[in-house]
Formats: C-alpha cells, sequence, structure tokens
C-alpha cells in the first residue's frame, strides 16, 4: 500500500477504518537501524534523497558559502576518504560537499550524498583527523536513516500532505518546510531545534568512530574534537550549537575514549590495506 495515501486515509477516516489505516503504516514502517535497534520508517530512500538534495540546495542558494579553497579542498578530502568506509549503497551517490561561511563550529549531512561544514570547524578541529571525527559522525545519522525516523514521526504527527508536497517540490507551508528541513538535522541553520534523541547520538557516535577508523584516520581524534569544543564553550561562555542539543559531552569522552584501544587495530589494518588519508588543514 502506497503510504502516502495511508497517511491521507488516516487522517479522515471513521475509528475502524483509522486503526487498520495505522496498522497497515506500522508494519509498512518496520526497519532496523546497522546496531539491530527497531526503527519506524514510513519513507522511502529515494524520498528522502530527493528531500535532502532540495533542502541542500535550497541552503546553497539562502546562506553564504565560503570562499576558502583550501578548507573546502580539505573537507573533500576528508569526506572522500570517509565514503571508501561507508557501504556499496552509500558509496554510490553523487557526494557533493560544500563549506558554509559560518562562524558556529556545525557540520551536517543530507540523505542523498549532501555533506555541509562551516568554517566554524576550523576553530575546533585542528586536524584531518578530529574534522574526520564530525563528519563521520554526521555520516553515521545518514547510514542510519535517523533523519527518515525523525520525517517519519513528523508525517505520523499529521503533517503527511506538506510532506508529499516537499517531497514532488511542490508549493509548501513555510513553517512546515522548515520542520522537515529540522527533522534532517538541519535545525541550526533554519531556526528550528529538532535535536537528534540520545538514541540517536550514542548510535551515531559508536558508528561514526568505526567508521573513521575503517577509512584509515586515528580515532582518537574523535576524543580530541569533542575536549576542543568542550574547551571553546568554556572560553566563550556559550557552547557551540553542535552541543547545546547533543547530550552530556563529558560523558561522551568517556565513552569515546574507552573505544580507542578496540578501534585503534581497525585503523591500522585499513592504512595497511591502502586507505591512507592524506589530507591537510
Amino acid at each position: 500500500m502506497p503510504l502516502l495515501p495511508t497517511f491521507r486515509a488516516a487522517a479522515r477516516c471513521r475509528p475502524l477504518g483509522c486503526a487498520l489505516a495505522v496498522v497497515a503504516l506500522a508494519l509498512a514502517g518496520c526497519a532496523t537501524s546497522p546496531t539491530g535497534r527497531s526503527q519506524f520508517i514510513a519513507v522511502s530512500d529515494a524520498q528522502m534523497e530527493r528531500l535532502g538534495a532540495t533542502s541542500f540546495e535550497r541552503m546553497k542558494q539562502s546562506d553564504r558559502l565560503s570562499r576558502d579553497g583550501r578548507k573546502l579542498a580539505t573537507a573533500q578530502c576528508v569526506v572522500s576518504a570517509l565514503k571508501e568506509a561507508l557501504p556499496a549503497s552509500a558509496q554510490r551517490l553523487d557526494w557533493e560537499v560544500q563549506v558554509f561561511a559560518d562562524d558556529n563550529p556545525n557540520a551536517f549531512a543530507l540523505p542523498g550524498g549532501k555533506i555541509g561544514v562551516n568554517t566554524g570547524m576550523w576553530t575546533v578541529a585542528a586536524t584531518p583527523d578530529e574534522l574526520a571525527a564530525v563528519l563521520a559522525h554526521e555520516l553515521a545519522h545518514v547510514i542510519s536513516r535517523h533523519a527518515a525516523e525523525r520525517v517519519s514521526q513528523q508525517m505520523a504527527a499529521g503533517v503527511a500532505l506538506e510532506a508529499a508536497q516537499a517531497y514532488s517540490g511542490s508549493r509548501t507551508t513555510p513553517e512546515n518546510t522548515r520542520l522537515l528541513m529540522g527533522a534532517l538535522g538541519l535545525g541550526a541553520q533554519v531556526g528550528v531545534m529538532l535535536p537528534f534523541s540520545r538514541v540517536h547520538e550514542t548510535e551515531a557516535d559508536v558508528l561514526g568512530q568505526r567508521l573513521m577508523a575503517e577509512a584509515g584516520f586515528d580515532p582518537e581524534g574523535a576524543v580530541r574534537l569533542r575536549a576542543g569544543m568542550i574547551a571553546k564553550a568554556g572560553r566563550s561562555g556559550r557552547p557551540p550549537q553542535i552541543l547545546s542539543t547533543h547530550p552530556d559531552p563529558q560523558n561522551r569522552i568517556v565513552a569515546l575514549q574507552a573505544r580507542v584501544a578496540e578501534l585503534r587495530p581497525v585503523a591500522e589494518q585499513a592504512r595497511a590495506s591502502g586507505r591512507r588519508p592524506a589530507c591537510r588543514m
């Protein structure tokens, strides 16, 4: 049964019909994350890729892109290395990386192979390993389909028609466009704070740190990056946006550090097999 018609039917059905529509939606939305966690996903990967591409184009038109070619080359180099460790389904995508002229240290990855990095990330990421840590974390959100989970929740909450319009590229209300972009993880950029859940963040930490190791980066870079963010927050008196919506930073550092010993051999094996990132800051 097509999913969007199911949402429309649920919106106008009688009690018995609603129950049947909800059951059909639930059956259609069963999925499993890379860590084995059950997920409710009621949108296809193709729909999410279209939504990601559309949102990215809007951002490129509305936000200022950096003219720093060196930063762009570094980000592209790191993503190219990480791409080699992604699942085959993700490697097939036409990956695009852009650097935005924004002092807030933040980064994001969207379904469909779209990645944005703010120039502010260079104030906390001093090495390619540290930049790889944040980008691998964002890529982990994508391969775990976290945005699809949140869009599905938004649709189930009553924005099915607006979501359908967004997917097809037709007109939708500005508020629902912002909500959907927020569900993609663009909350800081569009002014709608829809932080990923603690479950999502923990999953992205675990998968992202392993991803960077499998690409040949030093997994301790993730520890240094988080420590740098905390230090920056202490100097400015205000945490970076990427920290203010995430779980306790100190607890995350402890967990990331605990996995370093396990992941170092993974990184060494990756380098021995030829995965030797040669990115420069």
